[in-house]
């Protein structure tokens, strides 16, 4: 059942073909290619709604648990199509393990590659618009003959992180019980922890927020606040690492580019203790919530 105002959806596959996407190389782990398809589906207002698809081989034979996972403000592919390091690298973790993995490409979608260099108060796509896309991709998956409805997470980095919160607060798109597991990558938390602070927000399901201690673009001071103020909410702190630090091999440089911190620019790229650190804290909480049905 959806909730009160939210309409079924409907969904085609855009493409049959399949296309060969680069994941990325790092030290510890060989690089190689994973299969996926674009499908789309509409949302309950009927955007159209591109997404990627990436399935384990075995086809529809059997149910599997699925993962929607939510691109931050630089979108999901890079400007050959091709998913990006970081979210090429989880999706192949993730089928490894016998996934379903659906990125909703929210963004060119609407005709926007990127919206982070925009600058906040301009910015033409916000965490509410997607969070309807989050309700409309989980009731996909749950129409498909290769997911299984009930074994289904919720993972989001930055502002899918942020998304990700609006999605599963209490009345919000996706407060049906979709999914088992939510996993939050370093999520601008300002908005909920205020909006907690005057008693106008609280979540459906428990989240876990993973995010640097040194991260200056979402700065995690709003996460303690929210993680006080909000039931629910479990936030994982990794020492001296910033935003983005779990991308298989990203330099640690600083951005300027960005429409969020003006010259000063913020710092990004990969620690390497923090990434394995949240690997394996992210397989742990799936591979748990998938244990049972």
């Amino acid at each position: 059942m959806l909730p009160s105002g939210y309409r079924a959806f409907t969904a085609v596959v855009l493409s049959a073909g399949i296309a060969l996407l680069p994941v990325a190389s790092s030290a510890a782990e060989e690089a190689h290619r994973i299969a996926s398809s674009v499908v789309m589906f509409k949302t309950e207002g009927g955007a159209r709604i591109t997404a990627h698809l990436v399935r384990p081989e075995g086809g529809d034979a059997v149910a599997r648990p699925a993962v929607v996972a939510l691109h931050g403000c630089g979108g999901p592919v890079n400007r050959r199509g091709q998913l990006t390091e970081r979210h090429a690298d989880w999706a192949s973790r993730w089928v490894a393990a016998g996934y379903v993995v659906l990125f909703p490409d929210s963004f060119n979608s609407r005709g926007f590659r990127e919206i982070c260099t925009v600058p906040l108060d301009r910015r033409p796509i916000r965490s509410a618009e997607r969070a309807v896309d989050v309700a409309a991709a989980a009731e996909w998956l749950a129409a498909q003959p290769f997911v299984d409805a009930t074994r289904m997470a919720l993972v989001g980095w930055s502002h899918g992180g942020g998304t990700l919160l609006t999605a599963i607060r209490a009345g919000g798109p996706v407060a049906n019980g979709r999914f088992k597991v939510a996993v939050a990558f370093y999520p601008g938390c300002r908005v909920p922890a205020r909006d907690a602070g005057q008693g106008r927000f609280a979540l459906a399901m428990p989240v876990s927020i993973l995010i640097g201690a040194a991260d200056d673009w979402t700065p995690p001071v709003h996460c303690r606040q929210l993680a006080r103020r909000v039931k629910g909410v479990e936030l994982v702190e990794y020492a001296g690492a910033v935003h983005g630090f779990d991308s298989p091999a990203s330099r640690r440089r600083t951005r300027k580019d960005t429409g969020y911190a003006g010259a000063r620019g913020v710092e990004v790229g990969t620690d390497p203790v923090a990434r394995a650190a949240a690997i394996e804290l992210v397989t742990a909480k799936l591979a748990a919530a998938f244990a049972g049905r």
